[in-house]
């Protein structure tokens, strides 16, 4: 299958999870809605399991994606951490499924693949990768957190920098999940509170 018919079913189920639970779901519907057969469906993913484990995997690489074009906006590290932090909150305040993974908190709505490997007998490449461990709520924290350093810490980083970096990411990743849990009150929102606990940190350890 190409992989732009493999969005189309993903892009379709995603759809179906917006109007129904998973559980209410088929998959003649997501594959009818795609606009290939079932069988074509079931060839691709190999069950509804592996439909949600893609699905998820998906969510959470698109969440990944989004973390390295906030690194990437101009600014000085602060801004770029904030901008982080903002994309975090606004991610799965959007998508459900990013909140999920994110926070760990699973809704009866969603489908709740576990995050351990299960035995993959697929030939489709991306499939094997969905049906691999899944990141926990611990794993994006850690997998932002490299990115920021290897993004704003460049190569030359000496490793006291790295390591105050790395503090200072978690830092605000983690300001930015709680504030997903309890948004935070007034205008400047996640962008504020990331600004000020940064600001400490960084007169901190100076």
């Amino acid at each position: 299958m190409m992989p732009a018919a493999r969005e189309s079913l993903l892009d379709a189920a995603f759809s179906a999870l917006a109007l129904r639970p998973w559980a209410a779901v088929r998959m003649v519907d997501v594959a009818a809605a795609a606009g290939v057969s079932r069988q074509t469906l079931y060839n691709e993913f190999g069950s509804k399991e592996g439909l949600a484990r893609a699905l998820v995997r998906r969510e959470a690489d698109g969440y990944l994606a989004g973390v390295e074009r906030a690194l990437a906006v101009p600014g000085d590290i602060r801004e770029r951490l904030v901008a982080t932090a903002e994309w975090t909150t606004s991610a799965a305040g959007e998508n459900p499924l990013v909140r999920a993974v994110l926070t760990g908190c699973w809704s009866e709505r969603l489908p709740s693949p576990t995050l351990s490997a299960v035995p993959s007998s697929s030939a489709v490449p991306a499939q094997r990768r969905a049906d691999g461990p899944l990141p926990s709520p611990g794993d994006l924290v850690v997998a932002v957190r490299d990115r920021a350093v290897t993004v704003l810490g460049g190569p030359g980083a000496a490793r006291a920098e790295a390591a105050d970096l790395a503090r200072g990411c978690e830092l605000a990743v983690r300001l930015a999940l709680s504030c997903v849990a309890a948004p935070p009150a007034g205008e400047g929102g996640v962008g504020d509170l990331v600004r000020c606990v940064l600001q400490r940190h960084t007169n901190g350890s100076q």
